[in-house]
């Protein structure tokens, strides 16, 4: 199905480009992986690629490595987090197609904040219609019924997620989580996969699917360029605030902070 929209309010002096807004995103093909590695960099991931080779990134304080191969099969995403005092080794993986938008809802997550809630995987999921069911795992299945977050617990300590999408030419993109990967991080996995916006992709990169929704859209290389960069000072700010935090709280001496409500003394 195709739509056609008119984007207004342009400035002069610049050619419209063809895109498309597609829907379900979950097949909407890989798309542009620097969604997800601009943010890194301006995260302050180290790139440690090289010419020609995967991508690789490494966070800030090395706990965790981002790689993109799409040179090999099956190749794709490998995301990995090192043993730490307080976690477990941990890998999750995305096939090459997985949109780069539901990548980015696992690696984004990686900087924010935690919250005290438990995590809760299933919740987004069933918030957007997707359902249940019981067998020998625990499947929730989107309304379509071609995309799908899948529960199987062997034994203590043996929780395996995987996840995926298929439309009428078979499988297009799995996701797999090893069963120490942060609860966190799969909620948010399944928060992006479920999320009903449609995303971008401009022509010429369309999968050839009849399960998909299109709306034509033309839109300006600096509307473009000011989405990307919204993104980029988006993630600056959030690493500046996480570093100011941590450095005022590293500056403020033990018995410092006053008890909430303690009037100050007067001479």
């Amino acid at each position: 199905m195709s739509r056609k929209q008119q984007w207004t309010g342009w400035g002069a002096g610049q050619q419209a480009q063809q895109h498309y807004l597609i829907e379900p995103r979950h097949l909407a093909g890989g798309g542009d992986v620097r969604h997800v590695t601009e943010y890194l960099r301006a995260s302050g991931w180290k790139d440690k690629s090289k010419a020609g080779g995967p991508l690789v990134f490494d966070s800030p304080d090395k706990s965790v490595s981002i790689g993109y191969d799409p040179f090999t099969q099956p190749g794709g995403w490998a995301i990995r987090g090192k043993q730490t005092a307080h976690q477990e080794a941990w890998h999750a993986a995305f096939g090459r197609q997985t949109p780069v938008e539901i990548v980015a809802g696992l690696t984004d997550a990686l900087f924010a904040e935690r919250t005290a809630h438990a995590p809760n995987v299933w919740e987004p999921l069933l918030q957007q219609g997707w359902e249940t069911e019981r067998g020998r795992h625990f499947t929730a299945r989107s309304p379509e019924g071609d995309a799908f977050v899948r529960f199987h617990q062997s034994g203590p300590g043996q929780a395996h997620w995987w996840a995926g999408a298929r439309n009428e030419h078979g499988l297009v993109w799995e996701a797999m989580f090893t069963p120490t990967t942060p609860m966190r991080l799969v909620q948010a996995f399944s928060t992006a996969l479920c999320d009903p916006e449609p995303v971008m992709r401009p022509l010429g990169h369309i999968p050839p699917s009849q399960r998909i929704r299109t709306t034509s859209v033309s839109v300006l290389p600096s509307q473009l360029g000011a989405w990307q960069q919204a993104r980029i000072t988006a993630a600056r700010a959030a690493t500046w605030a996480r570093h100011s935090f941590a450095t005022n709280r590293s500056r403020t001496p033990p018995g410092a902070r006053p008890y909430a409500g303690q009037p100050g003394r007067t001479r």
